[in-house]
């Protein structure tokens, strides 16, 4: 039996193994190899990383593992996870039944991304959807936002901190009201509220948004707001509480709803949290919920007693 199943080898899984391993536990990393920012060139905002292809710090974080011999590596989806009595069984991607003490979520999210004609090969490279992550390499340039109706107001208004020239799109009528499009019109930002074609470019830079219409929009750069939702189904077949926007509740030690499941990453979220999806953060929380999982498998060996029912861990 392993002491934890951690599912996820994004930052917040790999460093949530990191700690376990380094705590002599236990753990098997479950991973399928799809996260998020799959189509990003480079991350930023993350401390002596900045500017680092995603995929380069998910291969520094898996070599950092290899001296840890009770950390083992899974490729592959957990399709099931069941509770048995105090701890967990869960259907491994070969179809072996992996028995748990613990289980750690780290499963991501993924966004809804526009079913637009032409998107695709502009995804990652003039099409992004965080402006922290992308908006310094594409500042003072000309910048469509798009949405499904007015979503997207905010994040019209936040660019503003990166370029001036702001054009909102929202691919038909928006709904937004009248002290919202006021506010808009008052920060220079212009509506545009036709239906949205395709969009035009070369070599994965957006030259033109083109609408249904028949006219265009030159613009080099697009941000898009869209739903975002957890990329598993785990936290639902175990009953895990989630937030207003959807992401697995947790407390301040990644602990889940359901006792012996903890959760961190992109996909958690203490309620009330504003939903900020940045790698650094993903990183650290999935290193605090490995030391609250820690601290509890601790209590059950040596029969400690925690000074609070869900107590935060101590460090």
């Amino acid at each position: 039996m392993f002491d934890a199943v951690v599912v996820g080898a994004g930052p917040a899984g790999l460093n949530a193994a990191l700690v376990l391993g380094r705590a002599r536990r236990d753990v098997l990393l479950v991973d399928e190899g799809s996260p998020r920012n799959a189509v990003s060139h480079a991350m930023h905002g993350f401390l002596s990383r900045d500017g680092l292809d995603p995929s380069e710090l998910r291969r520094i974080g898996r070599a950092q593992l290899e001296p840890y011999s009770s950390v083992q590596l899974m490729h592959g989806a957990v399709e099931d996870v069941q509770t048995k009595g105090d701890t967990f069984s869960l259907t491994a991607p070969d179809g072996a039944a992996v028995e748990a003490r613990k289980v750690l979520l780290a499963v991501g999210i993924k966004d809804a991304l526009p079913s637009i004609a032409g998107f695709d090969p502009l995804y990652g490279n003039s099409a992004f959807h965080c402006f922290y992550c992308d908006g310094w390499e594409v500042r003072d340039q000309a910048v469509a936002v798009f949405s499904e109706g007015g979503s997207g107001y905010r994040t019209a208004l936040m660019l503003l901190g990166w370029t001036r020239d702001v054009v909102f799109c929202t691919n038909g009528p928006s709904e937004l009201t009248a002290e919202e499009r006021s506010h808009l019109a008052g920060q220079g930002i212009a509506l545009n509220e036709r239906r949205v074609a395709r969009l035009e470019g070369v070599g994965g830079q957006l030259e033109r948004i083109v609408f249904e219409d028949g006219g265009t929009l030159a613009r080099q750069v697009l941000f898009f707001h869209g739903a975002m939702g957890l990329d598993s189904t785990l936290p639902e077949k175990l009953g895990c509480a989630l937030t207003e926007q959807g992401r697995i509740e947790v407390d301040e030690g990644g602990r889940t709803s359901v006792p012996g499941v903890f959760a961190a990453g992109d996909a958690a979220r203490r309620r009330g949290q504003h939903p900020s999806t940045q790698v650094i953060f993903a990183a650290a929380s999935g290193a605090l919920a490995a030391i609250a999982l820690h601290q509890e498998l601790m209590y059950e060996d040596v029969g400690l007693v925690p000074a609070l029912p869900r107590a935060a861990p101590t460090v």
